[in-house]
């Protein structure tokens, strides 16, 4: 009977120890605990959302005052700045403008007075000068007109006097351009001249003409330029004389 006892209490100490040395089972996760962490996690992600923009607000109120007070500076520094005072210069007072114009222009044309000096370059001499819209061609004043060949091309020997006509004349040799016909009343007969080709110079102006030589000196000036000469690049102030200078050594007729 007494090991029966004893076998007894050893099976049940046995069972007791086994049991509990066996893991506890956790119990399975149920609708409304997973609701109660879900909504904790929502919580918390808003919560932090909130302070973020609370934050961000924070800034950009912080930024808007200082853009506030730098503007509010800058209306103070414009507001002190001095203020500049344009100052009227005196009128000036009327300036008499000279007879002669050295670099009288209209427009592209020069301008030229009714008298001027003009350099003849093939000549090397300077003549007073009769601007004439009247004429058509223009003339020089030659005396002693010796036409010639020259390797069979027509040319002309001159002579141009000076102002005083107790000195040697000046003689010159030129190629003959072409002749022209000359009408000079209804009751003379044509008078034929031979035209050289002259570059000439008015003040700074240099151009280029045909001139046809005659005896000038029953007339006022030993130059004559007509309208083939100013067509296209000078224009004519009649009631200018000299517009580029009057030439001290020029040659003249006129007796004044």
């Amino acid at each position: 009977m007494l090991k029966q006892v004893i076998a007894l209490s050893v099976a049940a100490a046995l069972i007791s120890g086994c049991a509990t040395t066996q893991k506890p089972i956790t119990p399975p996760l149920t609708n409304a605990d997973l609701n109660s962490s879900l909504q904790v996690s929502q919580t918390v992600i808003i919560d932090a959302i909130n302070s973020q923009n609370s934050q961000q607000a924070s800034n950009m109120s912080a930024l808007s005052d200082e853009m506030r007070k730098l503007k509010t500076q800058i209306s103070t520094a414009m507001s002190q700045k001095p203020k500049t005072i344009i100052v009227q210069p005196p009128m000036p007072k009327p300036v008499s403008v000279p007879q002669q114009c050295p670099e009288a222009m209209i427009g592209e044309k020069f301008l030229l007075g009714e008298v001027e000096s003009v350099f003849v370059d093939e000549i090397k001499l300077k003549f007073a000068t009769r601007i004439d819209t009247g004429a058509e061609s223009s003339s020089l004043d030659a005396r002693n007109i010796v036409l010639f060949e020259r390797e069979g091309i027509q040319w002309v020997r001159f002579d141009v006097i000076t102002n005083n006509t107790e000195q040697p004349a000046n003689t010159f040799e030129s190629k003959v351009e072409r002749f022209v016909r000359i009408k000079q009343d209804a009751d003379t007969a044509d008078d034929r001249r031979p035209v050289i080709h002259a570059h000439l110079k008015i003040g700074k102006y240099a151009a280029e003409t045909d001139l046809n030589l005659t005896d000038r000196s029953h007339l006022d000036y030993p130059l004559l330029l007509g309208r083939k000469f100013m067509k296209d690049i000078a224009i004519v102030d009649v009631g200018q004389i000299y517009v580029h200078g009057k030439a001290k050594n020029q040659i003249t007729t006129l007796i004044k």
